[in-house]
């Protein structure tokens, strides 16, 4: 967890004064419902409890400066004038505040420092976090009326124009919305959505890979252009349909050797992950955990063989923790080509888990692997007011 008061202290050390508010927004794990947030589908992520804060006070100017201090680098520009940088990490913040300005609202400058404990390219979803705590930062400087809606839409568009990521709208969503304990079933086309209580009794447990996703941007931005695909292919048959949400798997079977490879294998894994989000949501409710494990398990399956974005280690971890006593499902998360799996596994056994995998996983590749026992968190907010923690 990061030290809020040290944060206060980093701020004043840098900008010479104390900050006026800090701002807290959490990185995300989804236990089910991959790749189908851009299909306009369905998906249950949590919030996580890391979580990129921003320190920031008002500037009686236009300008903009920040401080990342994780990464020990600047930024300054003008809200009047914001262009593309080629530090990538100025994109994400650069994009955000074009997006407000875009939308209508009044910005002043703001001096802001940045500290984060998601960790980064492990597809726990740090970008997200960065665009929506930058967001709200704004929006409380300059005591903006903004849906949470609409603050996730704003962050996701920054993302999609600004930085080039075609991402769908689940973790900005999650990140503006998630409830301690609690996971959520999001529907990504009307944004609505409902809150599952997690089973007190189980974990939920990250591990990262340390494999690099060097390949999962322009994989991403493939697969999705797939799925376009498919429904143009589809809308001859069933001209209603807008997105591959819209597809039964009845409708698919009936024409599915009529889709060329690999259309056919990418709508199968969208179609079908769609009812196992919904099917998981409606297990956990009920308290069947073992029903929810083996469609996490199912969905693991689906992403390597149909829509191809697992790696061969990747599968180790999945069918090594699978194998682990207390382990009820484990899946890839995440865009895929490395970064984090998720399990669900009894607290009883979580210890015992967490180094038998760590092992097998070195033994195996050599690599050591980053295992963290996540709490479901609250979405974005206000940790410090006027220097003040939050009561």
């Amino acid at each position: 967890m990061l030290d809020t008061g040290e944060l206060r202290e980093r701020f004043q050390q840098h900008y010479g004064i104390h900050p006026h508010v800090i701002v807290r927004a959490p990185g995300r794990v989804n236990l089910i419902g991959e790749h189908t947030d851009y299909n306009d589908g369905f998906v249950f992520p949590v919030a996580i409890d890391r979580a990129t804060c921003v320190a920031a006070r008002p500037r009686t100017d236009r300008i903009v400066r920040v401080m990342a201090a994780d990464l020990h680098d600047e930024d300054l520009f003008s809200i009047d004038q914001i262009e593309r940088s080629n530090r990538a990490w100025h994109n994400y913040i650069r994009g955000v505040v074009l997006a407000l300005r875009t939308a209508g609202h009044t910005l002043s400058g703001a001096d802001m420092l940045i500290a984060s404990d998601v960790p980064r390219g492990a597809g726990l979803s740090s970008s997200a976090a960065l665009e929506v705590a930058v967001g709200y930062t704004f929006q409380v400087l300059n005591r903006l009326n903004i849906l949470g809606e609409e603050l996730a839409l704003l962050a996701q568009g920054a993302e999609n124009t600004f930085v080039g990521v075609q991402c769908g709208i689940m973790d900005q969503l999650i990140a503006v919305f998630g409830r301690a304990d609690h996971a959520l079933l999001i529907d990504c086309r009307d944004l609505t959505y409902r809150a599952v209580p997690l089973p007190p009794s189980v974990a939920v447990v990250v591990c990262d890979s340390h494999i690099a996703r060097t390949l999962a941007a322009s994989a991403y931005n493939q697969r999705r252009q797939e799925c376009d695909a498919a429904v143009r292919a589809l809308q001859q048959w069933y001209p209603g349909i807008r997105a591959l949400r819209d597809v039964s798997e009845d409708q698919l079977a009936a024409h599915q050797h009529e889709l060329p490879e690999p259309l056919r294998s990418r709508a199968r894994h969208v179609v079908s992950e769609n009812r196992r989000a919904l099917q998981g949501a409606a297990a956990l409710e009920a308290g069947d955990v073992a029903t929810f494990g083996r469609l996490m398990n199912e969905s693991h399956a689906s992403l390597r063989d149909d829509y191809q974005v697992s790696l061969p280690d990747i599968d180790f971890l999945v069918t090594t923790a699978q194998s682990l006593a207390g382990c009820y499902g484990s899946r890839l998360t995440g865009a895929g080509f490395g970064g984090c799996t998720v399990s669900l596994v009894e607290r009883s056994n979580v210890e015992t888990f967490r180094h038998d995998l760590a092992q097998a996983y070195h033994d195996a590749t050599g690599r050591t692997a980053t295992i963290y026992v996540c709490r479901a968190s609250d979405g974005v907010g206000r940790v410090m007011d006027n220097a003040r923690p939050q009561e």
